[in-house]
């Protein structure tokens, strides 16, 4: 079971590839990972329900209506999930690339319901929420950072920023959620040890989210 929802979802699709349905392996191999990422998006419609399905497209245009750069976007993106599935591969800028997932995405929902009007994107914009998400992220920003740096020696196509400042500027200029959501992929990913204060944090912050209960702390390791 899992818990999450919109991009995070999307990001948790690519943990380990080799999972992925053989259609979408197929074309991630064959046409590369903006397609890959295309046929996971028509899947989340059909394979969550709502509010989750939903909850993609409002984090795109949270990023979208956001005034975030694209390469912030992109380091965002690609530091809370595996580097194959970087739409920079294929030359597609993350604006664009989220574009396109957009358009898949209300597309995918008319089909099932011809009635279907997008919801207002309603980004987490409270003051108090942004300085909540960005003082769970001090403890181990660190440790992200080093694990991020040690990453990028290997990837052939290098992010343009540092990961934990464009976690934080999803965080203060789109939506505190969202950026909380990719910020707790991120360390899921790089399988950073928690101690015991920073997860009770973590979790906190979760339920001030509206995160359901028990959606923060499975996939954080323990110190």
């Amino acid at each position: 079971m899992t818990y999450q929802t919109g991009l995070a979802w999307l990001s948790e699709q690519c943990d380990d590839l080799a999972d992925l349905p053989p259609a979408e392996m197929d074309c991630l191999i064959e046409r590369g990972p903006v397609s890959a990422i295309l046929l996971i998006t028509e899947r989340s419609v059909r394979e969550l329900g709502h509010p989750a399905s939903l909850q993609l497209g409002r984090d795109v245009r949270r990023l979208l209506d956001s005034g975030l750069a694209g390469d912030t976007i992109r380091t965002a993106w690609v530091g809370s999930t595996d580097h194959a599935v970087d739409p920079t591969k294929q030359e597609v800028g993350a604006r664009e690339w989220l574009d396109r997932i957009e358009s898949i995405w209300l597309a995918a929902e008319s089909d099932r319901d011809p009635g279907f009007t997008p919801p207002a994107a309603e980004p987490v914009t409270d003051e108090a929420l942004c300085a909540a998400a960005i003082r769970a992220i001090a403890p181990v920003a660190a440790a992200l950072t080093r694990a991020h740096e040690e990453g990028e020696v290997f990837n052939p196509l290098p992010l343009p920023a540092p990961l934990v400042p464009a976690l934080e500027q999803v965080i203060t200029r789109a939506c505190a959620d969202l950026g909380f959501r990719l910020f707790l992929r991120a360390v899921e990913r790089y399988a950073l040890p928690l101690d015991g204060p920073c997860r009770a944090a973590l979790v906190a912050l979760g339920e001030r989210l509206s995160h359901p209960e028990g959606a923060v702390d499975p996939g954080l390791q323990r110190d």
